[in-house]
């Protein structure tokens, strides 16, 4: 499947509720990094783009708290996927993808 490039902003943040967070770690709870991808796939997912097939370079940077507001930003051209999630300045997370 070969996508038109696109791309794409939107805010995101994950309720201090979420089921993962008393896991990750039980006293101080951060994000865990799947739960962003999770949430990454859903909306390539959403948009129809196709999914996530393969995650070719992802860094974790610095921690995203529960409650707290990020962006994250997609980048699309052909099949693969480039983003990057911020809070304010600050780089939290960053990868590519292909997608299929």
């Amino acid at each position: 499947m070969t996508i038109a490039s696109q791309e794409w902003s939107e805010v995101l943040s994950i309720d201090a509720a979420h089921p993962s967070l008393p896991g990750h770690f039980p006293e101080q709870p951060v994000v865990a990094g799947v739960i962003l991808l999770d949430r990454l796939a859903a909306r390539v997912e959403a948009r129809k783009l196709g999914r996530l097939c393969q995650l070719t370079t992802v860094k974790f940077r610095a921690p995203l708290l529960p409650g707290e507001q990020a962006n994250m930003q997609v980048s699309v051209n052909a099949d693969r996927l480039r983003f990057r999630v911020t809070r304010g300045d600050e780089l939290l997370a960053d990868g590519e993808a292909n997608l299929a």
